[in-house]
């Protein structure tokens, strides 16, 4: 008796075990295969074919299962340790639109898929591939501005920041939604900054502090400058593009031209984007040390809404904060970049604007590792101060914002 009861009760587990395994869908489903065409290409077209495709910065595409496919274990430990997609933000401070993370459940599919011998699958469920516009991340630009000649790098040493000039030839006043810089030569462009500078205030010998404003900049990793909406970055009439360039020599002569796209705003204009700098320039990190303190601030004159957030370090670079501290003295922590990595210079565009009042101020704090323990370290037994060269430091905070009570006269979009 005992014995049919057991082999009744094992029956019926069997049939309910079955019932679920088929009422289960995609990779949920515990007896399902998971396939790189139905389960991980959406994945990997999402969050990571921005850089794995071909002539972008990855070092390889992953675009189909051929390119995925031998990268399947180095795919699955970077995705667990959360090293890729890059992404720096302690999630327990601010949310934001640009977030590259992996949820777990993406994670989850990914490890499935590789611990179940990374099969394809049915070619016929692979997705559309992602729209690109080569050569661009942001789409289409409606006017590239270039470099009017080649620079030549040297094969060693150290270039001092050079400086391009080039003229928008603007007849009237543009709005600008999308800026994006695109190197000519990625193997020796380390970053690049560009400033719009007006046509009363450009000087041969170097920037003048007047009327420069910051437009878009290129590093390790940042991406393109995409503003919502309603807002934008206003160059005027007959202002010059100035391009700081940081080159860094790879071993061989070589040569580089690079361009600016721009994408005008097609909807009215009601608030321009501006920034803000917290910066600290007079610092000076011990030799060995493993976490020195460095500080620096940005206070608002007026109401205003922070809509992104830049932290900038170097190679000690270890973590950085950004505080906003409010005027009746409560604080709040707009982001907390815990494990810094100067490989990847990130934009933090927060999902919702934060009012800044009239007062406040954002205070940033940040920590370097200067001893033998940082593997980046290139001496760490070197005292180390500001200095414009990878192996020395800076201590950056980059804050977007735009004025609460501007009203921006553009009513229309400007002509293209």
């Amino acid at each position: 008796m005992k014995r049919k009861l057991y082999l009744v009760a094992t029956a019926a587990l069997l049939l309910l075990s079955a019932s679920l395994n088929i009422s289960g869908n995609g990779s949920g489903r515990s007896g399902a295969a998971v396939t790189f065409t139905k389960d991980v290409a959406p994945i990997i077209y999402e969050n990571c074919a921005g850089c794995h495709r071909p002539g972008e910065i990855a070092p390889m595409s992953l675009l189909t299962y051929r390119q995925a496919r031998p990268w399947a274990k180095s795919i699955r430990e970077k995705v667990l340790d959360r090293s890729m997609p890059p992404w720096h933000a302690d999630p327990a401070h601010g949310r934001f639109k640009n977030d590259r993370s992996l949820s777990k459940k993406e994670i989850d599919t990914i490890v499935k898929w590789v611990d179940t011998g990374a099969k394809e699958g049915n070619p016929k469920d692979l997705p559309p591939l992602p729209a690109f516009h080569e050569g661009w991340r942001m789409g289409k630009p409606d006017v590239v501005l270039t470099m009017d000649r080649e620079f030549e790098v040297q094969a060693e040493g150290a270039v001092s920041y050079q400086y391009f000039y080039i003229p928008t030839n603007f007849k009237e006043d543009r709005w600008v939604q999308a800026a994006e810089v695109r190197p000519g030569n990625p193997s020796v462009v380390h970053h690049v900054i560009v400033f719009v500078v007006g046509p009363d205030v450009i000087s041969r010998r170097g920037l003048m502090r007047d009327n420069v404003s910051g437009l878009v900049g290129t590093a390790p990793g940042e991406e393109p400058m995409v503003l919502p909406d309603g807002v934008g970055r206003k160059v005027k009439a007959g202002s010059t593009l100035v391009l700081q360039m940081h080159y860094t020599p790879n071993g061989t002569p070589q040569k580089d031209r690079t361009s600016v796209g721009l994408i005008f705003s097609r909807k009215p204009v009601e608030k321009e984007m501006v920034g803000g700098v917290a910066m600290n320039r007079r610092f000076t990190i011990p030799a060995g040390a493993e976490s020195h303190e460095v500080r620096s601030s940005y206070s608002f004159k007026e109401d205003a809404r922070i809509m992104s957030l830049m932290p900038h370090m170097h190679l000690r670079g270890k973590d950085y904060q950004f505080k906003l501290i409010y005027p009746d003295g409560a604080s709040k922590i707009l982001l907390s970049v815990p494990r810094y990595d100067f490989n990847w210079q990130t934009r933090y565009e927060l999902a919702e604007p934060v009012f800044a009042p009239k007062g406040s101020r954002v205070e940033c704090v940040a920590h370097f590792d200067n001893s033998p323990k940082n593997k980046w370290n290139p001496d760490p037994t070197k005292e180390i101060r500001w200095g414009q060269q990878t192996w020395d430091e800076m201590m950056i905070g980059f804050i977007g914002f735009v004025r609460e009570d501007e009203k921006v006269s553009a009513s229309a979009p400007a002509s293209r």
